[in-house]
């Protein structure tokens, strides 16, 4: 008999379902996910966050998280890519 695969969420679920995961574990505000990414058996998902308040709010410490999740949303891993000031340039692309 032939091994049943767990229903697979949305896209848009997988996100949510993400930012809430990050938020619980790190304890930071969620931006937003940034990216959501099939794989063969689950998810990416990358996750954006505030890292350190600051004052002004222009020079926060923001950080990028990826997000592992199984198909059905249950979290594998996560950790931490990427930490750097509100505002930089993003290094793989050109100024926004």
């Amino acid at each position: 008999m032939a091994q049943e695969q767990p229903p697979t969420l949305p896209a848009q679920d997988i996100a949510e379902v993400a930012v809430r995961d990050i938020t619980q574990l790190t304890g930071k505000k969620p931006l937003g996910a940034t990216s959501v990414m099939p794989t063969d058996d689950g998810w990416t998902v990358e996750v954006e966050v505030v890292e350190d308040r600051r004052i002004p709010s222009s020079t926060d410490l923001l950080a990028l998280y990826e997000v592992v999740l199984e198909l059905d949303g249950e979290l594998l891993a996560y950790h931490r890519t990427r930490r750097y000031g509100r505002g930089a340039c993003d290094s793989t692309g050109g100024q926004s």
